[in-house]
């Protein structure tokens, strides 16, 4: 019994010897930060495309952003973005005297780790001229220290038309931002036109952070433009935003035909692209309709409840997306309002004999004053 006992002892501090050697006084608590997890945000393709969540508009302390460029590509992995642009100003440089202003600098320092986290960086720049016109995003540019830092009004076209020159895709950014402030900035004006007109002008920011423009989905409609959707963010993302339960980054769904840099850039060429923030789509019809179709789906009646004069049938709605869908009926006899969560189900019901429910979709927009229509099918 003496030898099991000492056998004992020998082994409990041998085990705390080793433990000890182990840590050397210092113990890690490291299950408390965050896991290394990558969010899937679920948003199916359609007709051969893949959806990209892409943000087309961040900026960095190589202009007014409080982030280094890597912090954006953290960002982006942490959130399940696939795309991102750098897009400081050129001509709006707050602290220059404490950043040297190089305007590939942002992309250089951000290449690297957005390679090995797998997300795709597109080389941008803010170009920020007076309201109006306001200011573009250029992204697919090449060298930009050739810019025009001159904020001088007389230079405008010439500003953009540099970056033009180096075949880069330009949107106009957030037209609405100055509306209450600066009158007629809203407005469709001879050197947006002109723009246009020359094929320069590619799309347009239909959301900027947390704003509709409404106007300006109506002039990508009219105008065959691409619709835009970026955060425009300055500050880290989650301060501005409340992640939880369903909510996400304002961003554009590219329908792209591979996951590559040169597939997004064809696509927004394309016009393939839907302006998305949490609860609500902006775009053109088509694609807005074949984003609610590829992912909402009615399954045939699971029960039938007998009436004295008419039978009433049961089914099962289901959003196998991680989009959100508000919804009101306009014609037929069945469930009048419908709020399809993301990664859920509903049940509706219609009388029996009763072949389809058109919807509005209240929380996508085909036009600033029209919301797109849907049919489900019962039949």
């Amino acid at each position: 019994m003496l030898k099991f006992k000492l056998i004992t002892i020998l082994l409990i501090v041998s085990t705390i010897l080793v433990y000890a050697q182990k840590d050397k006084g210092v113990m890690s608590m490291s299950e408390f930060g965050l896991p290394k997890k990558r969010p899937i945000i679920r948003i199916p393709g359609f007709d051969g495309y893949q959806t990209l969540k892409c943000d087309f508009h961040l900026h960095t302390i190589f202009s007014d952003g409080q982030v280094w460029p890597t912090i954006r590509v953290q960002e982006a992995w942490q959130e399940g973005i696939d795309v991102i642009a750098i897009t400081d100003h050129i001509e709006y440089t707050p602290h220059a005297k404490d950043v040297m202003v190089d305007h590939n600098r942002a992309y250089e320092i951000a290449e690297g780790m957005a390679a090995e986290n797998n997300i795709i960086l597109i080389k941008g720049n803010e170009i920020t001229r007076s309201t109006p016109p306001g200011h573009f995003n250029a992204i697919f540019i090449g060298d930009s220290k050739g810019y025009i830092a001159d904020s001088d009004k007389s230079k405008d076209k010439q500003a953009v038309r540099k970056a033009a020159d180096q075949h880069a895709f330009i949107f106009w950014n957030h037209p609405g931002w100055k509306v209450n402030s600066i009158e007629g900035s809203y407005e469709w004006i001879d050197l947006v036109d002109e723009l246009f007109k020359e094929k320069v002008l590619g799309g347009i920011e239909v959301f900027n952070g947390f704003g509709f423009h409404k106007k300006a989905l109506d002039w990508c409609i009219d105008n065959k433009l691409t619709v835009m959707g970026s955060t425009d963010m300055h500050n880290i993302v989650g301060y501005s935003y409340n992640f939880g339960e369903g909510v996400h980054r304002t961003m554009t769904l590219v329908l792209a035909k591979e996951r590559t840099a040169a597939s997004v850039r064809e696509a927004l060429e394309e016009g393939r692209t839907v302006a998305w923030s949490t609860k609500y789509l902006a775009g053109k019809e088509e694609l807005v309709s074949k984003l609610f179709y590829s992912s909402v789906e009615v399954h045939p009646s699971f029960y039938e409840k007998k009436g004295k004069e008419k039978s009433t049938n049961f089914y099962e709605l289901k959003n196998n997306s991680d989009l959100y869908f508000e919804m009101q009926l306009k014609s037929g006899k069945g469930t009048q309002n419908i709020t399809l969560y993301p990664q859920s189900s509903q049940i509706i019901s219609a009388p029996a004999g009763e072949e389809k429910l058109t919807y509005e979709v209240v929380t996508a927009f085909v036009r600033s004053d029209k919301n797109l229509l849907v049919d489900i099918q019962l039949k």
